[in-house]
């Protein structure tokens, strides 16, 4: 077996591409956790989805092609130079959409909300607020996280928030997780 995409990329996906390198972006989601993304929003007929940290609408076109025609997702990023790429490419689909606010703003004014399946890749519902982010996951929902492998932009420091953050998640008795070594490092979590 080869970690390799062999299924059809999403139609945004290379002109999200080519927009996200001439902006000088540096921190979309690798494409194997894009694939991810697909697979498991396959998994949520008529799902509630939320994501936190748009950036340029590269994981969200993945999320989109996995989704059915009953799903709706709600993705939020603070920048809006970053989101107007998102939203070029991807403002056409009725199934979206796109909110240029602050994460944790965002969080604390729904909170209550309930969602089938949440990609936290943003500080907001990872690092900062996760407990309110997890209430947010119903019961047999799906919570995903990226980048917990050490990467090459991680301030100092930050290795040390990746190794308390996946502690945490260990000891909550709610949860049923499984952490993959693989692409960036993800972290896939379903609520009882």
């Amino acid at each position: 077996m080869l970690e390799e995409i062999r299924q059809k990329y999403p139609s945004a996906y290379n002109a999200i591409k080519v927009a996200t390198e001439a902006s000088g972006f540096t921190m979309p989601s690798e494409v194997l956790t894009c694939s991810l993304l697909k697979t498991l929003a396959a998994s949520k007929p008529g799902g509630r989805f939320l994501e936190l940290g748009t950036g340029t609408g590269l994981s969200t076109t993945w999320i989109l092609d996995g989704m059915d025609e009953a799903s709706t997702l709600i993705s939020i990023d603070n920048d809006e130079t970053l989101l107007s790429i998102a939203k070029e490419n991807l403002g056409v689909d009725k199934r979206l959409k796109l909110v240029c606010t602050d994460g944790g703003e965002w969080i604390k004014q729904n909170a209550g909300q309930k969602y089938s399946f949440i990609f936290a890749d943003t500080w907001p519902g990872k690092y900062l607020l996760l407990d309110e982010v997890l209430d947010m996951v119903e019961k047999g929902g799906i919570y995903i996280i990226d980048d917990m492998l050490p990467q090459t932009n991680w301030p100092t420091g930050h290795a040390e928030k990746a190794t308390d953050l996946i502690s945490y998640l260990d000891s909550r008795e709610d949860l049923i997780l499984t952490k993959m070594g693989w692409a960036t490092g993800i972290v896939i979590i379903t609520k009882k």
